[in-house]
């Protein structure tokens, strides 16, 4: 009986765990310059769903994401970062977003991209 009761208890625990998805962290550059561009960059990214962390340093370009890669993909977080006028390697912002982006936050300029 008591052994019965365990599993009962165990089952539920390992059956979650499995659906939670595979969490990733992944770092890359993006486009930028100042503290603007940090809080565009980083509240973008924050509200797609299974995105859990985002770090964006102004002074080394580089990003850094943890995501659950079931719920979003990277090439969906590096989209979502051009919609909002940052450059990342893979994905351009369009002109016309990026020409919208506060003087301080054009980047291309200044020879501070990729």
């Amino acid at each position: 009986m008591k052994k019965i009761f365990v599993i009962l208890l165990i089952v539920p625990f390992f059956s979650f765990s499995q659906s939670k998805g595979k969490t990733v962290k992944e770092d890359f550059l993006v486009s930028g310059n100042c503290i603007m561009c940090k809080s565009r960059i980083e509240t973008a990214t924050l509200k797609l769903k299974g995105v859990k962390y985002v770090n964006w340093n102004s002074k080394t370009s580089n990003f850094s994401i943890i995501y659950n890669s079931k719920k979003v993909t990277i090439d969906e977080v590096r989209s979502k970062i051009a919609e909002v006028g940052h450059d990342n390697g893979k994905y351009i912002s369009t002109l016309e977003t990026y020409d919208g982006l506060p003087d301080c936050c054009r980047y291309r300029h200044t020879g501070k991209h990729e």
